[in-house]
This record gives C-alpha cells, structure tokens and sequence, in this order.
C-alpha cells in the first residue's frame, strides 16, 4: 500500500490526508506543535471550499458548522455609503452549485481532524516537527527536529509559510513582508452596533486601510479583522496590542466604520506576508502544498480554499497515477498556475479594491457600482466555478449531476 508523509497538522495538511484515505492511500501527519489546532478566528469559504469539502468526504460535517451570509458588502469607509454588494441567494447557489460561507478556523480544523482521527489509514503525530528531508529511488523520509526519521514513498510539504521543507526544496529566502498589518478580534453579537449586524461579510475600503466583518459561531459573535497599510517592516505573528495602537490608523474613516473599530477587544496582530509564484513545487519524491507553495495575501480570502482545492488534486493525481513521481508532476502543473492567478490578483485586489485614495478610489466606485448580481457572477467564475481538479487556469461554473 502507498504511504505518504505529510509535514504539517493545519487544515491543509490534514485535507490531504483525508483526502488520500479516500482513495484508499495512507498517510502520517507530522505536526510540530505539542497539540492538533488552529489559531485565528474567522475565515470565508467560496464555493469551490464546498465542491472540497464533498470530495475529501466531509461535506455534510462542514456544512452544519458554517454560518450561511446573504451577501457579500463593499462599502466607502470614507463616506460611509455601500458601493456595491454580491447577493449570495438562490441564484448564486444555483449559479456555483453550492453556497458561501464563514466559519471559525477553529471549527474547520476541527471537521478535519475528527475524519482523520476516524480513519484507519490516518496516522497523526504531534511534537514532530519536519527540519528537514532525504531521498532516494523508492522513497522519500522526512528528518524531525529531533533527528528521528519517518519514511514513506512521498513527502508533502504542508507546513506553511515558513515551510522547512520549501527552504531546501525552492530556496526563495524569507517571504515578501507587504507592509499591511491586520488585527483581530471576535467579539460578541451584542456588542456590535445594532445597524451593523449584517449578515453579510462586509469590507469597508478606506485609503490604506480597511475593515471586514462578518457574523461566526451561529451567529453569536462577530468577527472583525481590520488591516492598516503601515509599511510593517518584519513579520509578526498574534502579537496582543492595544485598542489605541489599532485605532490609530483609522482616523480618517467616517464615524459608522470607526465605531466597529471601537467594539473591538483583545486584538492581537499579524504583518501579513506571501510569496511570489513558483514554478516548481516538486522535487521527484517531495511537493508542497498550500501555503507552503503559494502562500497569498488575505484579499480574496481564499488561503484555506486553495489548500483544500490542493488536497483534492493531490489524492486524485496519487490515486489515478502509476507511479508516485507522475503523480507529483502532475499535480504540480495542474495546480500551479491556478494558484499563481489568485496569488497575483489578491495582491492586485489590496492594491486596487481595498486600499485606493482619491480618484483612484473614485474610479473603484464607479466601476464596481455599475455591476449587476449577473456581472458579479460572471466576473467571479474563474474562481468559484473550480473543484481543483481542473488543468492550468481552465475552470468554469461546476456542473451539479
């Protein structure tokens, strides 16, 4: 039977490793911290999360724990007016052949594990984390930070932005620090204002600066993450700050979008980073996956998605292949130009959607305003039109048997 090892417990990571047991494939899941769990709080979930979702056999768990919104929001934050908004009803659905959606990043993690932990042909070790790997003709062993050795007939690197496995594999450095730092908080329902309680995920787009909110947990909380393009020099992770220092750079929004701002609690930090495109992912018996080989900004929310998009064509391409090494390759050119497209344009979007001044940012209202729920689908298809299991950057809206 083909083993694989997998470098990395995240959603991704154990996406893959669902996904292989699908196909009758077994896998160890080497995870480095001393518990299985994700940190975070909210994230949103495209269609093509959902067309995931039913192929790695988790569709029915996944859809009891989401919070179903009714749409997608883009308001002025200087202004306070809605510039334009994605109903996300029954002519979305039948459009994407499935629904949008936000969750806790906590509570998908969580629908992957437990199916992992169910299944025979999942094995899941924490306190290992991967430094480092070795190869040859008929496998390929991940080498743990303590020197202890696990062997199967392929690695996959999931082990994320700062991935050991991607550092001898591509050799591209540090990621590219952006400059945007955000910060989170989830607080509760009661305690955002009555007239924003909107079950929509809503983005105020400000000059260098914006504001996301959506509802979590059943609704019985808010998510809100805030993001300030203040050239952050270094990467932080979850680093707590205060009310004052988030609040400084959005003095210049209208009073209705600070105020969200102002309900805000115990917010912890992150300076956002990514990567640029790669060709290669693949090293014979070694391949990334996730944001270990194509780490994105947060702009079309779709990191998670990717991932799981991902793991779906992992398993399939292990699964249909002859051998291990084809299916790699394989896997790496159906994916990569994909990845490439929403890595670019989510950089594209922050510049172009979220963070304009001025005419730029009058031009973004005139445009964006002017489209009609149909112009929104059709723009968005290429997106979430695609099960991950499409070549190159082809993909369209997923036909429903």
């Amino acid at each position: 039977m083909t083993h694989v090892v997998i470098a990395g417990g995240g959603i991704g990571g154990l996406a893959a490793a669902i996904g292989l047991a699908q196909k009758g494939v077994a896998s160890t899941v080497l995870e480095k911290a001393p518990a299985l769990g994700e940190i975070g709080a909210g994230i949103q979930l495209g269609p093509n999360a959902f067309h995931a979702f039913d192929t790695l056999g988790v569709g029915d768990a996944a859809r009891e724990m989401a919070v179903y919104i009714d749409s997608l929001r883009l308001m002025d934050a200087l202004s306070g007016q809605e510039i334009t908004r994605i109903p996300l009803g029954d002519g979305f659905r039948a459009r994407f052949g499935n629904p949008y959606a936000v969750v806790h990043r906590g509570e998908l993690h969580g629908v992957f594990l437990r199916a992992c932990e169910a299944h025979p042909l999942v094995s899941l070790r924490t306190d290992a984390g991967v430094a480092g790997y070795e190869q040859d003709a008929a496998s390929a062993t991940a080498i743990l930070q303590d020197g202890t050795r696990v062997t199967g007939d392929a690695l996959i690197g999931a082990d994320g932005l700062w991935s050991n496995i991607r550092t001898r594999l591509v050799g591209d450095g540090a990621p590219r620090v952006s400059g945007h730092t955000t910060y989170r908080s989830v607080i509760p329902t009661a305690d955002m204002p009555e007239d924003l309680r909107w079950n929509a995920a809503t983005l105020w787009a400000g000059p260098k600066c914006h504001i996301v909110h959506y509802p979590l947990s059943g609704g019985e909380t808010f998510n809100l993450v805030v993001t300030y393009h203040n050239d952050a020099p270094e990467p932080v992770a979850g680093k707590p700050v205060s009310h004052d220092e988030v609040r400084k750079g959005f003095e210049h929004v209208s009073p209705k979008a600070r105020q969200i701002i102002d309900r805000g609690r115990d917010w912890k930090l992150w300076v956002l980073c990514d990567r640029d495109p790669v060709m290669g992912w693949v090293d014979q018996r070694v391949a990334l996956l996730g944001d270990a080989a194509h780490p994105m900004m947060q702009y079309l929310a779709q990191g998670a998605c990717m991932a799981m998009e991902d793991a779906v064509c992992l398993a399939h391409e292990v699964s249909q292949a002859d051998d291990i090494t084809t299916a790699l390759n394989t896997y790496q050119e159906k994916r990569r130009l994909r990845t490439a497209r929403v890595q670019l344009q989510s950089r594209l979007i922050g510049e172009h959607v979220y963070h304009p001044d001025g005419a730029h940012a009058a031009l973004r209202n005139a445009v964006m305003g002017a489209k009609d729920p149909g112009d929104w689908y059709d723009a968005i298809d290429w997106l979430y039109g695609s099960t991950g299991l499409e070549g190159a950057v082809s993909s369209g809206t997923r036909k429903t048997d």
